[in-house]
């Protein structure tokens, strides 16, 4: 799985605005760029993503900028990949139970929905509050507790 510099940039931004408290001060472009070191312009299109998706509010004006539209412990990781790049995961374009196959691959689709699956369990079961504090659920730990979860293959 290839998690996008787009997905990657929208979770830190979405981090940092978890990290200044919700419900207070709009954070701006500017700040939310150069605390997290990203591109600013880059960074305007995923925030407006993130707007149209629900995730995010935005206020203008001198003291404007943006903020969670929920609590971070209700906005999943997964929610922010798909405002931003879609579905979790398709193959070829399509969502894994619409794919078939004939001959040798008739069960590869089980394969697909259930990585599918594995992908959700862990980040539609992660808060930003839990990557906030660290704390994470069982199906985060379990995975990086895996013989060679951190090697690569």
């Amino acid at each position: 799985m290839d998690i996008s510099a787009r997905s990657d940039y929208a979770v830190r931004a979405m981090l940092t605005l978890a990290a200044s408290g919700e419900g207070g001060t709009p954070v701006s472009v500017v700040r939310l760029a150069a605390e997290q070191e990203l591109p600013r312009k880059f960074l305007e299109a995923i925030l407006a993503d993130l707007r149209r998706a629900g995730l995010v509010t935005s206020r203008m004006g001198a003291a404007g900028g943006y903020l969670l539209a929920r609590p971070a412990e209700r906005i999943a990781v997964g929610d922010v990949i798909r405002a931003v790049d879609g579905p979790l995961a398709e193959v070829r374009g399509e969502r894994p139970q619409s794919t078939s196959y004939e001959g040798a691959a008739t069960h590869l689709r089980t394969v697909w929905v259930a990585v599918r699956s594995s992908v959700r369990s862990v980040l539609d079961g992660t808060s930003l509050a839990d990557v906030l504090s660290g704390e994470f659920p069982d199906a985060v730990r379990d995975a990086v507790a895996a013989p060679g979860a951190w090697e690569n293959r």
